[in-house]
């Protein structure tokens, strides 16, 4: 499995289409070479960047630069065995319009621009439910992500956990944040989305288990000072148990 793993990570290093840069080295004041340049160094072209924070196997950020050629897909993961599976397949597919960069979601504000990015997808991530600051759609993390979105810019919700689109659903009723769009089961009634209906491979075996796919589409405001829930959420009950053993 190590052997594996080094395998990958060597094999990484050679796609020109992934970008791994060690946090000190962020940290140091070097910054990122392609910071405000994606359009014009990396996609060649003036199409709005979409990233995928918490990408995992990448799975997602590859079927949507398939399906959408005229957008430009970047996925975000700190795992690199994990990405590796998503970065072989876009370069055996020939995609252009899609690129990965490995590092902690933390550090991302580090790699955009001001009004660089124009959507952001957060597809299961883990609702951290003892530690908010460590949710995605915390609002530490909504200041972070605000340095580089654009004005009208959106963020998906993509989740199983009821506990997380619980917390999203008020954290965005809390600062006021339009809601383009909120599903609580997006596979409950016979319905045509492109977009939602990309299914990863554990959004498959959570869907075996009987867990419903809940989703939330939002703009967050800039300029005011956002303020956390003040509310309790019943906690997901198979968050205790590892993948292959949850139920609803």
């Amino acid at each position: 499995m190590a052997k594996n793993k080094l395998a990958k990570f060597a094999e990484m290093e050679t796609f020109a289409h992934v970008f791994q840069v060690p946090t000190r080295t962020l940290l140091g004041g070097n910054g990122f070479n392609m910071c405000g340049k994606w359009n014009e160094s990396f996609f060649k072209n003036n199409n709005p960047i979409v990233l995928e924070l918490g990408c995992g196997k990448g799975e997602y950020t590859v079927e949507l630069a398939r399906k959408f050629p005229n957008k430009n897909y970047i996925g975000v993961d700190i795992k690199g065995a994990r990405m590796w599976t998503g970065a072989k397949q876009a370069l055996e597919m020939g995609l252009k319009n899609v690129a990965f960069i490995r590092t902690d979601i933390e550090m991302i504000h580090h790699f955009f621009a001001e009004n660089e990015v124009s959507e952001i997808w957060l597809t299961f991530p883990d609702p951290q439910m003892k530690k908010t600051r460590k949710r995605l759609t915390a609002t530490n993390f909504i200041v972070s992500y605000l340095k580089f979105l654009k004005q009208d810019g959106l963020i998906h919700l993509k989740t199983d956990s009821n506990f997380m689109f619980t917390y999203t659903c008020e954290m965005v009723k809390e600062n006021d944040f339009p809601v383009i769009e909120k599903n609580e089961d997006i596979y409950a009634e016979d319905q045509e989305n492109t977009i939602l209906g990309i299914k990863t491979y554990y959004e498959k075996q959570w869907l075996e288990r009987g867990l419903t796919i809940k989703y939330l589409a939002f703009k967050p405001l800039r300029d005011k000072e956002l303020i956390e829930p003040d509310v309790e959420i019943e906690p997901d009950p198979y968050r205790s148990f590892k993948r292959d053993r949850r139920v609803q």
